[in-house]
Formats: structure tokens, sequence, C-alpha cells
């Protein structure tokens, strides 16, 4: 094993990855779980909810306020193990191929390797998600409150399907999130970049703060396209472990054509910018606090 491989993963850089993920995992799932349900329901039912706003009003109205927030716990859990999996990797892999550009200031950072990562990142966390996705979608989609708690959900599907309940879409997860992850880390770390070198002066928390908005968005508008059939494919009680989500994209193309495959983009990228600000706010601003007080 090289240096590199060791000083990746050494228990003080990984409790910290993991401690700083936790952190900035619970500010994002209850800052921009209402959008995620309100997305849900109009990419599985277009018809019964149209628009954003009526969407909105018409779960408030008939469930009340909290059933925005339906599936915010296994969403919470699945966002700290997914967080923990994915900015761990991404961390590891950093250390195990650092950017020469990061220790001398004189030389431009690699700006295509956060993207190169980010997509091995994805892979990755596709594996620990999925579960949580799955029970979050069928939750989500569920119309009133009987039956309606995430438990609830996954006693109905352990004794429906068993265990491989928890892995449909498997290969719908892995869709989604390689090119999300892509932009989502490359594009922080660009921006990033970008803020330091032409608006000097603005602190480091605010840069964090836009950064990681700008990069849940930008995540967001690549992978939307691969969400869609994903979302379906995890909120049907029918799918396959493999093989549903290329069938369902192609029935979506050519039923409803292409634009539905962005169905619910404007809700995504409403919550993307709040929840992964906080989110990577969260992850920083913890990386500082474990520096300082945990493990310095």
């Amino acid at each position: 094993m090289s240096d590199n491989e060791v000083g990746a993963l050494n228990s003080r850089d990984v409790t910290r990855d993991i401690f700083s993920a936790s952190i900035g995992s619970v500010a994002c799932c209850y800052t921009g779980q209402p959008f995620d349900t309100v997305k849900v329901r109009m990419q599985t039912n277009p018809a019964a909810y149209p628009s954003v706003l009526f969407t909105s009003k018409s779960i408030v109205s008939n469930e009340g306020i909290p059933a925005l927030w339906k599936g915010a716990v296994p969403t919470a859990l699945g966002m700290v193990a997914e967080n923990a999996m994915a900015f761990g990797v991404n961390e590891a892999l950093k250390r195990t191929f650092p950017d020469e550009a990061k220790s001398d200031p004189t030389k431009r950072p690699d700006l295509m390797r956060p993207f190169l990562m980010g997509a091995i990142t994805g892979c990755c966390s596709a594996t620990v998600l999925l579960p949580s996705e799955v029970v979050k979608a069928k939750t989500q989609v569920v119309v009133g409150n009987t039956g309606a708690s995430s438990s609830d959900i996954y006693k109905k599907m352990m004794k429906r399907q068993g265990i491989r309940s928890l892995f449909i879409g498997f290969d719908a997860q892995i869709m989604r999130d390689m090119p999300f992850y892509a932009f989502f880390f490359g594009t922080y770390e660009l921006n990033c970049y970008l803020f330091r070198t032409f608006v000097p002066s603005m602190p480091e928390e605010l840069n964090f703060f836009l950064s990681g908005g700008f990069a849940g968005m930008l995540g967001w508008a690549a992978a939307m396209p691969f969400d869609v059939p994903k979302t379906n494919v995890q909120a049907s009680w029918d799918s396959k472990v493999v093989g549903s989500y290329f069938p369902e994209l192609i029935r979506i193309a050519r039923e409803r054509g292409v634009l539905a495959l962005y169905t619910g983009l404007i809700p995504t990228i409403a919550r993307a910018f709040p929840a992964n600000a906080a989110l990577f706010l969260g992850v920083e601003m913890g990386k500082k606090f474990f520096d300082q007080y945990l493990w310095a």
C-alpha cells in the first residue's frame, strides 16, 4: 500500500469526513425536503399535480404543512450515509491523487479532475443511498395520512418483495448519480476557484454557501433527465432491481415527449440552491469545528 493510500484512509481524516458530512446532511435534508416532495408528486402524477404552486397548495390544504416533510427521516438517514460515502470517497480520492496546484498558489488547479472524481464518487454513493431512496419515493407518492409513514411503507415492501425491494431501480440510481456528482463536486471546486480569483474579498463562508448552492443547481440540471424515470421506477410496486429503468425512460419520452424528462425541474432547482448551499456550508464548518475542538 502506497504512502498516498495510507494517508487517504488514516483514521483522523476519515472520521473528519464522516462528521462534517453528517452535519451538512441534516442541514441539507430539512432545508430541501419540501421542494423534493413537490417534485416527486409532479413527476409521478403530472395530471393531478400540473404545477409547483398547485401541488404545494394541494399538499398543504389536503394533508397539512407537515406533509411537505414526508419521508424526511429516511431521507436524513440516507443523506448521512450517502454524504458520508460521497464526501468520504471524494476526499479520499483527492488525498490519493493530490493536485499539485493546491500547495502551489502560482499554479492553476486542474479543473477537470474534480469532475472525474465526482463521477467515480457517484457510483459508490448510489449503492449506499438506494434503500432510503426507494422508501422515500414510495412514501412521498402516498396521498393522505393513512399508511403514509416511512415505517408503514417499509413493512409493506418487506411483505411484498422482501429484502430485494430495497434495491429496486439499482441501474436507475447509477444513471442519475454519476452525472449528478460529476457536476456537483466539479462545479463546486470550479466555483470556489472563480470566487477566490475574481472576488478575493468575499468571506470564505459566503464562498462555500454560494459555490455549494450553484453546484447543486448545475448538478441537478445535468441529472434531471435521468431522475424522472428513476423516480417513477422506484415509486412503482412492480419494478425490478435492474431492467425497469430504460423501458421507463423510453416510455416517458415517447408518450409525453423529451421535455417530460424535465418534469419537476423548477422545484428541483429551487430546492437545489438552499439545500446544497446549506450542505456545503455545513460540511466546511463541520471540518473547522472538528479541527479546532474535536481532533486537532
